[in-house]
């Protein structure tokens, strides 16, 4: 079945970085456009950045363009998020998953997630 396992989170100040990973299993994987979501405490869950299923296309909210990268490794099923100059803003628990409408997020598989917590 579906596996998705984020991890590299953490506590970071502000203008730090981190680099988060996402291991995926139990679906071609490669075939997928890879998704990075967030939900912070008490909003709801958004679309933070998303790549072809070849990596050579990428979109991001407009709130993290020019500070985020995200990237993949097909040969290890893996989504990467380069996070640079954090704010206490992105402070959430992120997510991987497909890309998908936002209508099914409340019925798809997710996986336990990675918090990031920026902070002084």
């Amino acid at each position: 079945q579906v596996q998705l396992v984020e991890s590299g989170g953490g506590l970071v100040q502000p203008g730090g970085s981190l680099r988060l990973s996402c291991a995926a299993s139990g679906f071609p994987f490669s075939f997928n456009v890879m998704s990075w979501y967030r939900q912070a405490p008490g909003k709801e869950r958004e679309l933070v950045a998303d790549i072809t299923s070849n990596g050579g296309g990428t979109n991001y909210a407009e709130s993290v363009k020019g500070r985020f990268t995200i990237s993949r490794d097909n040969a290890k099923n893996t989504v990467y998020l380069q996070m640079n100059s954090l704010k206490p803003e992105d402070t959430a628990v992120y997510f991987c998953n497909k890309k998908m409408l936002k209508a099914v997020w409340g019925v798809a598989y997710w996986g336990q997630g990675t918090q990031v917590t920026v902070s002084s």
